[in-house]
Formats: structure tokens, C-alpha cells, sequence
């Protein structure tokens, strides 16, 4: 080593911060923070404030009322359990639940037509996808109340599309939604109708966002396009699809609106629906028990049963959840 060679300098040594300026600046640092969290807080409050008010309060005032009676004219009186032990021994509301829970499961099975759907639409060369997508999506957009119309036309069992296309073939049609036989798996594909392109739109997210990379590495290892779909696009579209049966799950337990409009709402002489009984939802059953026969606390009592098997249900596709979901 030579001697002319030169040593770098070390580097210099920082002077150490008094104990009293140290204290000062860690004082600095939480009052930031604390300016900070109140900042946050502030921002959040007025979604905060609306959630508190128009969903948590709702949900504990149903839940306090559930235990009690309502008067002719208003006023309520605590009669504790009596509305649960009610509930336990109704038949009609046993019957409502089966029905929504039929209902439900028919509805998650219109997510395999989804992901066909997506997948087709996925294709590599597709033309003509995003005419495809506006098409499938038009019945998300569309309002319950024009759909029950239309489908209530084509179910009819008079003049009904669907009877005089069976007719043309030599099968006899039926009254598709005053059929006791019949009902349920006739609303049912209009649930399966409306909700197909929600799903299909989220599927194909999903599917889309999965790297290119996965399959030309299992295609080079000769995975074909089956065992690709298997061992590639199911692994990391599960995310996808465990959102996808959650939302599905949450919103066919409270459907009201589009079956109570098919079936043919109440009247002032009671049901006309022949078949009302086996197409009733839970929440249908609510309204019929709260606003038509005023009682009130005992549809309280129906609804808080709902909220408890959806929270039950959630929670449920939650802890499965690990089993079948991969999140790369």
C-alpha cells in the first residue's frame, strides 16, 4: 500500500441534541398527531353522523321494539319474548324463511352462469364485448317495478310469450306465478335475469386482473386450457368470487320488492295470489304483518330474526372463506 495513497476522512460526528430540545420536539410530534387524529375524526363525521342515524339507531329501535305490542292508535306496551315465542310456532313465518331461502340458493347458482358469461367475454379476439357487457347489465339498471311488469306479461298463463312458445311445440304452459308448484323457481329466474350481469361485470374484473404470466408458465409446463381454468383462473378469481356470494347472499335474503310486484301486491280484501303463500319472502311477510294487519312489534320481532341469520350467514362465508380463498 502505497504511503502517497489517501485515507478517506471520517465522517463527522453529529453533535448530540439536549435532553430539553429532544423533549421539546417529541412534544411537536404529539401535537401533530394529536391535530391529526381530530382532523380525522372531523372528515369522517359526517358519514359517521349518517350511518349512526339512518342504520345503527333503526336497527336497535326495531330491536327494541320486536319486544313489544302496538297499539290501534299508536303507543307501544313491553310484552317481552311473547313476539319470539310467536314467531317460533307461525307456520307462514316458517314457510316466508324456506321460500327466501330457497330463493337465495337458486340466485348463487346464477353466478356459474356469470362466470361462463365472463369468461366467454375474456376470450382473446372477443368482438363486440362492450356491446355484450351494456346488454347483460341492462336489467341491474332497471327498475324492479318495470321488470315485474314485463316478466308478469311474459308469465302469463293467458297470453304469456313463454305459453305460446310451448304451445308452438306441443307443451302445455301453466299460470307460472299462481302455481303453487310453479312460483318459486319462476321468480327465482328473474333474480338469477337481474343479477347475471352484476356478477358477470365483477367476474370480469377479476379475470382480467390475473397476469398473463400464470398461464404462459402453465401452458409451457402443458397445462391445457382446462387444467389453466382449474389450477389458474379459479385459484385467483376466488377473491372475486367469495365477494360476489356475499353480496348475493345479503341481497336475496331481503328481496320485497320484485316478488311482491310479480306475485300481485295486497289489497284491501286480502291476497288474490293463489300461490302468494309459497312465493312470500321474509320481508314480505313484515310488510304484510306491520302495515296491513298492524302488528307492528311482531314484524320488529321478523326482521330482527332476518338480521341476526344474515349477520349469522356472513359471518359463516367468512370462516369458510379460509378454506377457498387464495389471496395472492
Amino acid at each position: 500500500m502505497s504511503l502517497d495513497t489517501e485515507v478517506p476522512a471520517p465522517p463527522p460526528v453529529s453533535a448530540p441534541v439536549p435532553e430539553a430540545e429532544d423533549r421539546e420536539l417529541r412534544k411537536r410530534e404529539r401535537a401533530f398527531a394529536h391535530r391529526d387524529k381530530w382532523w380525522g375524526y372531523a372528515f369522517i363525521a359526517p358519514a359517521g353522523l349518517g350511518l349512526a342515524v339512518f342504520y345503527l339507531w333503526p336497527v336497535v329501535q326495531t330491536l327494541y321494539y320486536s319486544f313489544t305490542e302496538w297499539g290501534a292508535f299508536g303507543g307501544t306496551t313491553w310484552i317481552g319474548t311473547a313476539n319470539y315465542d310467536t314467531l317460533l310456532h307461525d307456520a307462514e313465518f316458517w314457510q316466508a324463511l324456506g321460500n327466501t331461502l330457497l330463493y337465495t340458493g337458486l340466485v348463487l347458482l346464477g353466478i356459474l352462469l356469470a362466470m361462463v358469461l365472463a369468461v366467454l367475454l375474456n376470450l382473446k379476439g372477443m368482438r363486440g364485448t362492450g356491446v355484450y357487457r351494456t346488454l347483460y347489465f341492462l336489467p341491474v339498471v332497471t327498475m324492479p317495478a318495470a321488470v315485474a311488469v314485463v316478466w308478469r306479461w311474459l308469465y302469463s298463463g293467458d297470453v304469456g310469450i313463454l305459453n305460446q312458445a310451448l304451445d308452438a311445440v306441443g307443451i302445455d304452459g301453466t299460470y307460472w306465478v299462481s302455481d303453487p308448484d310453479t312460483v318459486r323457481f319462476a321468480v327465482a329466474a328473474v333474480g338469477v335475469w337481474m343479477t347475471v350481469g352484476y356478477n358477470m361485470i365483477l367476474l370480469l374484473a377479476g379475470l382480467q386482473g390475473i397476469p398473463q404470466d400464470y398461464y404462459e408458465a402453465a401452458a409451457l409446463d402443458g397445462a391445457g386450457r382446462v387444467r389453466q381454468f382449474f389450477s389458474v383462473t379459479m385459484p385467483l378469481l376466488s377473491p372475486t368470487l367469495f365477494f360476489t356470494t356475499v353480496l348475493s347472499v345479503i341481497q336475496s335474503l331481503q328481496v320485497f320488492d320484485l316478488i311482491y310486484l310479480i306475485l300481485g301486491a295486497n289489497t284491501s280484501v286480502g291476497v288474490t295470489n293463489p300461490a302468494y303463500g309459497e312465493g312470500q319472502t321474509v320481508v314480505m311477510l313484515f310488510f304484510q304483518k306491520s302495515f296491513f294487519d298492524n302488528q307492528r312489534g311482531y314484524g320488529a320481532a321478523i326482521v330482527s330474526v332476518l338480521f341476526v341469520l344474515i349477520m349469522a350467514l356472513t359471518a359463516l362465508q367468512f370462516r369458510l372463506q379460509k378454506k377457498w380463498v387464495h389471496y395472492a
